[in-house]
């Protein structure tokens, strides 16, 4: 380090090798020029000579000093040039990685939304199949009689009717059915799904004869067993007819009816040993039901309303699926916009490198500047120095 007048200058600095050069420079010129003063003392016109000679010597030197000068400020200009340069690349680049930032923390954002709503969706269906199976386990492991619960005929229909309420309200939407709906045939019908058409409005009928089957669980001969079973088919028939015309009307329900029974040993009894029965009730448009087939069923239907919802409102759909799509389209330019940011700052990087090479080429090339290479005068005005003897 070298200090002058109160400033410090590095050895290391272009510019003071530079500086030092033309200093030495000058001293040397001055100490040629006291030797031929002295050497030149005799004569008058080689005073003159010498003289002249030390005015196109100021001369030069004053050139050096202004290219000095020059120098310096270019040197400056190159450097103030690099910093506004970088600070402008650094700007740039924290602007677009706020941009990337922000841009990628809605997308995670609205999938954890989208994410959490599925979630919360398929934990409501969960629960809700959950309850379901605890009312039915609770109901399958009741150890009453069925002729204990079910005295009489009113208390039969409303126990039948209460299993189906339950089971029904658990499967479809509250506004997708009608419990206790009037006909127009004046014949009230304990539930009404309210299905699109085709097939229609479909009813459930949960007022089944139990009766016959008592008399078939207690009968002890063969006889009474024979008997039993003549009465079970009487019933059964005789209950498939009423369902059929009470509740199957042209052009105001569905082309069939169910007939739910609120017991799966009844059910399990006709399928095993009545399987005429199930036929005839196929024939006659009845399907015959228990509550888990009932809620099989149940389960249909709400995929068949979903789907009729879904064709109703296939205009918002589509304009959703629009609007998807425009989102879609946004993402992909914006992602092309970052493409082309991400390959501007490279560019920009890369430009900065090569002009700080192109620098540092120049600045070697000022450290290696041999001042005895300068061209002459183009008016030929240097003054040779006379040679001694």
């Amino acid at each position: 380090m070298i200090e002058i007048g109160g400033t410090a200058y590095s050895l290391q600095d272009p510019v003071v090798w530079v500086a030092l050069g033309g200093g030495g420079l000058m001293l040397l010129l001055v100490l040629l020029l006291i030797v031929s003063i002295r050497r030149a003392g005799r004569s008058a016109a080689a005073a003159e000579k010498v003289s002249a000679h030390m005015a196109g010597l100021g001369q030069r030197v004053q050139m050096l000093s202004d290219g000095q000068q020059q120098l310096f400020g270019g040197l400056n200009s190159v450097s103030e040039a690099q910093a506004v340069q970088q600070a402008q690349t650094l700007q740039l680049m924290e602007q677009r990685l706020a941009e990337v930032s922000r841009v990628t923390g809605e997308a995670l954002q609205g999938s954890a939304t989208r994410t959490a709503r599925s979630l919360g969706a398929l934990q409501e269906r969960l629960e809700a199949i959950d309850k379901a199976q605890e009312n039915i386990t609770r109901l399958s492991g009741d150890v009453l009689s069925l002729q204990d619960i079910l005295s009489n005929k009113q208390t039969r229909g409303a126990f039948g009717e209460i299993q189906l309420n339950d089971i029904v309200g658990k499967a479809l939407p509250s506004d997708s059915y009608t419990l206790q709906a009037t006909l127009s045939n004046g014949r009230r019908a304990d539930c009404l799904i309210h299905l699109p058409e085709p097939p229609g409005p479909i009813v459930i009928d949960a007022k089944f004869p139990l009766e016959a089957y008592e008399r078939l669980r207690a009968a002890e001969d063969k006889a009474a067993l024979a008997e039993a079973q003549r009465q079970m088919r009487t019933a059964v028939r005789a209950h498939v007819r009423a369902i059929s015309e009470k509740y199957i009307l042209d052009g105001e329900t569905a082309d069939g009816a169910l007939m739910f029974l609120p017991s799966e040993a009844v059910y399990a009894e006709l399928h095993a040993n009545f399987p005429e029965l199930v036929r005839e009730g196929f024939d006659a448009r009845v399907w015959i039901v228990s509550p888990t087939t009932c809620m099989a069923t149940l389960n249909t239907m709400r995929a068949i309303l979903k789907d009729a919802r879904m064709r109703a409102q296939a205009g918002a759909i589509r304009q959703t699926l629009r609007l998807l799509h425009r989102d879609v389209e946004l993402v992909l330019q914006r992602a092309g916009k970052l493409e082309t940011h991400f390959r501007q700052a490279r560019e920009d990087v890369e430009g900065i490198g090569t002009a700080a090479e192109r620098a540092g080429k120049r600045a070697a090339k000022l450290d290696n500047f041999d001042f005895e290479e300068l061209e002459p005068d183009r008016d030929g005005a240097v003054v040779p120095l006379p040679r001694n003897g």
